[in-house]
């Protein structure tokens, strides 16, 4: 499926919704709901401009993170 030109494919763990978000490094595509670098501390030649990594950077959700902020006082 194409939208304006972008490829439209079923997120891998929600078949009926088409996305634009690909994990290059997996070749698969994700949801909104899925959004989640599946590998952040595994080398990804990809990661400097997949948009996967920075949205789950973004929200906090990267391992680690929670960890590091609470060791500098700056939970949430």
């Amino acid at each position: 499926m194409k939208t304006r030109g972008v490829d439209l494919k079923p997120c891998v763990n929600h078949p009926d919704r088409a996305t634009s978000y690909v994990c290059m490094k997996h070749d698969i595509y994700m949801c909104e709901e899925c959004l989640e670098c599946r590998d952040p501390e595994i080398y990804c030649k990809f990661r400097s401009s997949c948009p996967i990594h920075f949205i789950t950077k973004r929200q906090g959700n990267l391992d680690g993170e929670d960890e590091h902020r609470e060791a500098s006082g700056q939970a949430q």
